[in-house]
């Protein structure tokens, strides 16, 4: 309504800025009279709330037309040429204006853009914490579970125990309160032993021979006492037989495995079966079992249809020794034009290829066979160690083996070609070089392997007419056992785990495990730990039945010690 009409008041339809009012038509013309300075106000429409065009100074109430950057407010023209703005950043309103504008447009279509991802976003979170509440609770449930099934079975062992011990008390009372009767039986006769202490007082021999004879019957038709059983024989009765514990040792998986220990002294082998945690799939690992020791699996199957019949006696032997995993080593000391060692560092080619090739030009004057070696990545420096390769029976020469690492670098830094035997690593006799004295072990020893064949030339005489008594058939493993502390290496049959010859070596330093390469040929590592429980595996005996022994890891140099 207008401020300023007398009553009635009519409804306003001007208003001014500079006044703060509104006006109806005909008061804003007698407020704002011509030839006056109110005559310059522009009107507005009406309103009750009146702000003015611009902001205005606090201190000098004038329009305020800059910006200073330093203080990050406005001022006047009044404030801009006063001594404490004299150094300050000051720009005209305008710039301020356009650039704060665009930096709001551009946060604000950044936030506008993002919102839908972050929505999208909200929701996956949101599907999370139900996934992550649904999975809580079924995993709640699972456990509760798991624990009632266990109690279950410890209750039925509880029980079953329970009755075991009952019965053997009972059967062992029985025994003892049979041997008091017995006892008690010998004192009723003590009449008797009286009647003896007379008799032998008698100094009339016949008169004694008559008496004697006759009281000697009555002593024999009355049992002596007999042995009296400690109270420990029950806990006795409850062990298991040191037969049972003794012999051979089995396991078995897949839905009914067991355990059983055999007594081979007796005539009847006594098998006690024990059972295995249910295997769910086709796989299982077995673990804690004794090194260098055999163990005998049997299995049997089920389904929907009921039991399966037990399978054959499957005979699975395990490594002398704890089992060393190591890498062949790609870093330094290896011919990369006639090695490819794989990715995973477990196999290694050789392959000759153009040099060999041109060497082949010399055969007829000298020979020019290049040795290539290759070691693992691990030190030796205690203990025993187990590992086991196998070989491609198509190579021509490849030597397998253990070496002082000392030496070992000798021959990476000074390569030696074979212009005569003295620069084979095993001189023809596996186990050093030649000029060895008898009492020092040799600073490596190697097992000489080709076409399909193994060198044994301990065993039989080089100059032999017959040259396959010298050697064997590559079997589809060879194992490598090294016991430090003896300076002994032994190589097996890994299959079989049949030795195949044991010799000595320097163990003075860091030993490695080495391979040497003449000609074409091809080596792989054998993984004889099972990684993943139920990770199936291509050999039985190893993937499924071998448990993981623990293995200290350190660094030594540029290589691991073992």
């Amino acid at each position: 309504m207008c401020q300023f009409c007398k009553p009635p008041q009519l409804e306003a339809t001007k208003g001014c800025t500079e006044c703060k009012a509104s006006f109806c038509n005909e008061c804003f013309k007698l407020c704002h009279p011509w030839g006056t300075q109110k005559a310059q106000h522009e009107p507005t429409p009406p309103t009750l709330t009146f702000r003015p065009k611009g902001l205005m100074c606090p201190e000098h109430k004038e329009e305020v037309t800059h910006y200073c950057k330093t203080c990050q407010r406005l001022v006047c023209q009044l404030c801009r040429i006063r001594r404490a703005h004299a150094s300050h950043k000051v720009t005209p309103v305008l710039s301020a204006y356009q650039a704060l504008r665009e930096k709001l447009t551009k946060s604000l279509a950044y936030i506008l853009s993002s919102q839908d991802t972050v929505q999208l976003q909200i929701a996956e979170l949101e599907e999370m914490v139900k996934h992550t509440e649904v999975n809580g609770s079924q995993a709640k449930e699972e456990v509760s579970q798991l624990i009632r099934g266990l109690c279950t079975v410890l209750e039925e062992k509880q029980a079953a125990l329970l009755q075991a011990i009952q019965e053997s008390q009972q059967e062992r009372l029985a025994s003892l309160h049979h041997q008091v009767q017995e006892h008690r039986a010998m004192l009723e006769n003590s009449g008797m032993v009286g009647y003896t202490q007379e008799v032998l007082k008698e100094t009339d021999h016949p008169c004694f021979v008559q008496a004697a004879k006759q009281l000697h019957s009555r002593y024999r038709s009355v049992r002596g006492p007999q042995g009296v059983s400690g109270a420990g024989d029950l806990a006795h009765a409850l062990s298991p037989s040191p037969s049972a514990r003794e012999g051979r040792r089995c396991v078995s998986s897949t839905d009914l495995g067991h355990w059983w220990h055999r007594d081979d002294t007796k005539a009847k082998a006594l098998k006690l079966w024990q059972r295995c945690e249910e295997v769910r799939g086709t796989s299982a690992l077995v673990e804690y079992l004794d090194m260098d020791s055999v163990y005998v699996l049997r299995v049997k199957g089920c389904n929907k249809a009921g039991f399966g019949e037990y399978s054959e006696d499957i005979y699975l032997h395990t490594p002398p020794a704890p089992v060393l995993n190591f890498f062949l080593d790609n870093r330094w000391g290896f011919n990369r034009e006639r090695l490819a060692i794989s990715k995973d560092q477990r196999a290694v080619r050789s392959m000759p290829g153009l040099p060999m090739l041109f060497a082949a030009e010399r055969l007829m004057t000298s020979c020019h066979l290049s040795i290539d070696l290759l070691i693992g990545d691990v030190a030796i420096t205690q203990g025993r160690s187990y590992w086991a390769c196998c070989v491609d029976p198509s190579s021509y020469l490849v030597k397998v083996g253990v070496g002082l690492e000392s030496k070992l670098q000798e021959w990476f830094q000074v390569p030696q070609d074979v212009v005569s035997p003295r620069y084979d690593p095993d001189s023809g006799h596996d186990s050093g070089a030649e000029d060895a004295t008898v009492d020092a072990p040799p600073p490596y020893a190697f097992l000489t392997i080709g076409m399909g064949k193994i060198l044994l030339s301990h065993g039989s005489a080089l100059t032999s007419r017959d040259p396959s008594g010298c050697t064997i058939p590559l079997p589809p493993r060879i194992g490598i056992c090294l016991d430090y502390e003896r300076s002994k290496v032994t190589f097996y049959d890994a299959v079989s785990f049949r030795g195949l010859w044991e010799c000595g070596v320097d163990c003075s330093g860091p030993v490695c495990p080495a391979f040497c390469f003449i000609g074409g040929g091809a080596l792989q590592l054998q993984e004889l730990v099972a990684s993943k429980a139920g990770e199936e595996s291509e050999d039985l005996t190893w993937g499924q039945a071998l448990s993981p022994w623990a293995r200290a890891q350190g660094c030594s140099d540029s290589r691991r010690a073992a």
